[in-house]
């Protein structure tokens, strides 16, 4: 859009009083409520430039308003939304009306391109300019990238850079399609400057597609993502702070299946998921498919036992693998504790915490084995509840074992549940699983083909993110740096306590082969490397 001087009409110069009507005076009230303001603003009075149909009223569509509310509702808010569904539109509407109502505001727009800069800001001058001359704000200033009200609100437009925003009292940042920040090191350093800004009471929003699943935005996405707390209940905020907020391409009214089918004809499947069914498509070697880890949604608890969260009630007739990995309880690594259901091989319970003391793990495992056994009593009172518990026998284990002798087996629901002795190894026997790097990947193999098959039915939100983070390194698997793999470890515990069990108990053994092959399938690292 061309510059338009001070003079023109559609600009309402600074300080000039308007006498409001009654009508006038009860919507500027509407527009300047707290909560309902934004939208009010926006469907009354806003105008937008269509390419074909040229300008017309804004009619936003559900995914839209949830939008607009999400940046009204929340002081750090993070969407991700397909390509052409008007994320844009949504954040000039809500920019004027901020710098409109909000008094004193500074607020700054950082696009990863000039040309995106320029484009926010010519629709953010649109919108204001269509707008009913009384409803105006009075202009200062009124530049190609930035708009300056007479209220002391200021609007500016920029590049994403590692200097962008600094040293500046900002009130709110808009950052647009942040995951297309090149290189991806600047939007590091740029999120790096920003923080000071933001932990002093600024409002951050930010709206992108995806493109990568390690990039600035993709990290503070999975954070944001992270909303369970130690007793599983699910946040409304992230452990970053940040709102999340996601569409699908089928929520706009005028894309339909034919449409899709045509637009991935057009662009490709891999860039259909990603610029329209919003995917992060994990490059690195996760130990899951990358495809299957997008289908896993998992489940929100029936009910939580302390911070155990529970996914499913115990039954009769069915055996239960509750599986510990130890840890030394002192704010590093976690303990976590794995419940899972023979025949169903469904995910039932599942404990971690990371400042809990061995003698403790110990009586959380000692309260699920009982629980299990109580539950099941409950519903048959000649039933003989089948309950096995173990846990990994390594360095961290050992302090847990002792705690198991204190408290003693006989006080603890189940069978205490250890690997076979092998010829030759008897001398070396430790109770419960000793984990070697065989081992390992034994266990992440028949994992693997249980959940890729949908064998393994796996409820666990915190878990699934695990799955998400758990690559290939070197010949193994664990999490990537900085990232948590102990609910994926005890997991891999209750699939090796499976194989024992199969190993002796006919009726498992038929559960057992039913669902795994008997030959493992070559794991992809080992074919990377050539073997």
């Amino acid at each position: 859009m061309a510059y338009v001087s001070l003079d023109s009409e559609q600009i309402k110069r600074a300080n000039k009083k308007h006498k409001y009507t009654k009508d006038q005076v009860l919507q500027l009230e509407k527009c300047m409520d707290e909560k309902t303001g934004p939208l009010f603003f926006m469907e009354t009075f806003m105008q937008i430039q269509h390419p074909t149909k040229g300008s017309l009223p804004f009619k936003p569509y559900d995914y839209q308003k949830r939008l607009i509310q999400s940046y009204n509702d929340h002081r750090f808010s993070i969407a991700m939304l397909p390509r052409q569904t008007g994320k844009t539109t949504c954040a000039s509407g809500y920019l004027i009306w901020y710098a409109m109502f909000k008094p004193d505001s500074q607020i700054l727009i950082a696009a990863h391109k000039y040309a995106g800069a320029s484009d926010i800001m010519s629709r953010v001058r649109y919108a204001y300019e269509m707008l009913p001359a009384w409803i105006k704000a009075g202009v200062t200033q009124y530049n190609r990238n930035s708009i300056e009200f007479d209220n002391g609100s200021k609007i500016m437009a920029t590049t994403t850079t590692e200097n962008t925003g600094r040293g500046m009292s900002l009130t709110l940042i808009y950052c647009d399609e942040f995951a297309f920040v090149q290189p991806p090191e600047k939007a590091v350093e740029f999120w790096t400057s920003l923080s000071p800004t933001l932990s002093t009471g600024g409002k951050c929003l930010i709206t992108s597609t995806p493109n990568s699943d390690e990039d600035q935005f993709a990290l503070i996405w999975k954070e944001a993502m992270k909303r369970y707390d130690d007793f599983g209940n699910d946040n409304i905020v992230g452990t970053n702070g940040f709102y999340a907020m996601k569409a699908h391409w089928s929520e706009h009214p005028d894309r339909d299946e034919a449409w899709a089918e045509q637009e991935k004809s057009r662009i490709g499947e891999e860039r259909f998921r990603r610029e329209h069914e919003c995917e992060f498509l994990i490059y690195d070697e996760t130990l899951i498919n990358s495809v299957r880890l997008v289908e896993l949604e998992g489940a929100d608890p029936i009910w939580n036992q302390g911070q155990v969260r529970w996914y499913a009630k115990p039954k009769p007739k069915h055996t239960y693998m509750v599986a510990l990995d130890p840890s030394l309880g002192t704010g590093g690594d976690y303990a976590a504790i794995q419940v899972f259901e023979l025949p169903t091989f469904k995910q039932v319970a599942e404990w971690h915490h990371n400042t809990t003391p061995a003698n403790q793990q110990i009586r959380i495992l000692q309260s699920i084995t009982k629980y299990i056994n109580d539950t099941i009593m409950e519903q048959d009172s000649t039933a003989t509840p089948s309950i096995f518990y173990s846990m990994e026998n390594n360095t961290l284990g050992e302090a847990a074992l002792m705690r198991v002798m204190d408290i003693g087996e006989e006080n603890i629901m189940g069978m205490f549940l250890s690997e076979p002795i092998r010829k030759g190894h008897r001398r070396k026997f430790r109770r419960g699983f000793n984990t070697t790097a065989k081992h390992k990947i034994d266990a992440c193999a028949k994992f693997k083909e249980l959940v890729e098959n949908n064998k393994m039915e796996l409820n666990s939100k915190p878990l699934i993110s695990e799955l998400k983070n758990f690559v290939a390194t070197g010949v193994s698997y664990k999490g990537k740096p900085g990232e948590h793999d102990d609910l994926v470890s005890a997991c891999l515990l209750t699939t090796r306590m499976m194989k024992v069990l199969a190993d002796f108990d006919p009726k498992i053994f038929e559960q057992w082969t039913n669902r795994t092959s008997e030959y493992t399938a070559p794991m992809p690292i080992f074919a990377n490397l050539g073997t």
